[in-house]
């Protein structure tokens, strides 16, 4: 992935000061006071260079003029224990040396990923911003009273104040635009839970020219 794009992200949000980037994806978030641009990470637990990588995230992040990490690790070679370990040490570093400022997860609903993710939120939760919850991994069809359903449970599972509604693009999974998911999140505002959107990707959004991020960006803007 070509880490080119980002150089222009800065001038960006001159005009959109409460988008968030991660180079793949696009995060809305409300009532933005600062500029946050994301850096998608991976890292290996248990690695022997992990002091190097940490060095080579550093070194990316500040060269990009980057202030967040989001945390997309979807294949585990450690245990959750170990996981929860290396990740929260590598946020909490990176936050305390000053090198971000905000860091997400982006966990979804498989039993694997959940029991690393949450091992982790238990532990390093008070450091972590924000929390991508990939909605649209759930099956394609997925309705808006499932939908609301499935965001509930996530809330008790993560802190309900920082759990971000998500839709992916090309319609592939979970609750659709076009099948209602303007409308789940209407009803969570009305219950002050619309706490941002999480969009899947910008490669297909470009195609309809950006319109439901434009319709996110809307909905957010909007007092309650």
């Amino acid at each position: 992935m070509s880490l080119a794009p980002v150089c222009s992200i800065s001038t960006y949000y001159e005009d959109e000061p409460n988008q968030s980037f991660n180079f793949d994806s696009l995060v809305i978030k409300p009532f933005l006071h600062n500029k946050h641009t994301y850096l998608q990470h991976n890292l290996q637990p248990l690695s022997d260079n992990h002091i190097e990588k940490y060095e080579a995230r550093t070194s990316i992040i500040q060269h990009y003029n980057l202030d967040g990490i989001d945390i997309d690790y979807e294949h585990f070679k450690a245990d959750p224990e170990t996981f929860a370990e290396c990740i929260g040490q590598l946020i909490s570093t990176l936050k305390n040396n000053g090198v971000i400022q905000f860091a997400s997860i982006a966990p979804f609903a498989d039993d694997d990923v959940q029991s690393h993710y949450l091992a982790l939120w238990r532990k390093y939760g008070h450091i972590i911003d924000y929390v991508n919850f990939q909605f649209y991994a759930y099956d394609q069809g997925t309705t808006v009273s499932q939908f609301l359903n499935y965001f509930d449970k996530q809330a008790s599972n993560y802190d309900s104040g920082k759990v971000l509604v998500s839709f992916i693009s090309d319609g592939s999974g979970g609750l659709s635009p076009e099948n209602g998911f303007f409308t789940a999140c209407s009803k969570l505002k009305s219950e002050g839970k619309l706490n941002g959107i999480f969009i899947w990707s910008a490669d297909d959004s470009k195609a309809n020219g950006f319109q439901y991020e434009k319709q996110s960006q809307a909905m957010l803007s909007i007092a309650h």
